[in-house]
């Protein structure tokens, strides 16, 4: 088993510490799993992106080069990132930030993430969080379980019930919308 997970969208959004999140929680799985980020120079505003590769055997290549489970979380992202989706590989694309999708871009799942994590807590900040629980309902990546420890484990101080109802509700979204065959382009 090897998967390839990009996350993407611009500087603010946390998407640095929801990868560094979610390679923890592989590891709590018992999986190997290492973990890269790259973002523009501003401090917020500029793009940003978390990759993570979670495999069954060691990992030579430590970037990913084809996603196979790609979070688009901006336009500027979707522009940049959209084409590079593993072919048949999930985009999960944040409806309420993102419009666009090219429809050679694999499975798209368009999901209000910012929105469900507004609704769930009463702030934005958390949307990289709810993210989290969307991308692994639809890609099963790791043990709700371990997500939660992860995220319990890394959320500033003070933080860890708000996120927590946060991925809380980004699992439910996705699990919801999978029963309606989610909305796919």
């Amino acid at each position: 088993m090897r998967r390839e997970i990009r996350l993407s969208g611009y500087g603010g959004q946390g998407l640095i510490l929801a990868g560094i999140i979610l390679a923890e929680a592989a590891m709590h799985d018992g999986h190997e799993a290492v973990q890269t980020q790259s973002y523009g120079p501003e401090a917020r505003g500029g793009a940003s992106k978390a990759e993570v590769i979670i495999s069954d055997e060691p990992i030579d290549y430590p970037k990913v080069t084809a996603p196979d489970v790609l979070l688009l979380m901006s336009e500027a992202a979707c522009k940049r990132y959209a084409c590079t989706v593993e072919p048949g590989g999930a985009v999960i694309v944040d409806s309420g930030l993102v419009e666009n999708v090219p429809s050679n871009a694999g499975v798209v799942y368009k999901i209000p993430v910012t929105d469900i994590s507004v609704e769930a807590t009463g702030r934005a900040i958390t949307a990289n969080i709810a993210a989290l629980g969307v991308v692994n309902s639809v890609a099963k990546l790791v043990s709700p379980e371990s997500l939660e420890r992860a995220v319990a484990a890394r959320v500033p101080r003070g933080t860890a019930e708000a996120n927590l109802n946060a991925l809380r509700a980004g699992m439910a979204a996705a699990q919801e919308a999978g029963s309606r065959a989610f909305q796919r382009e």
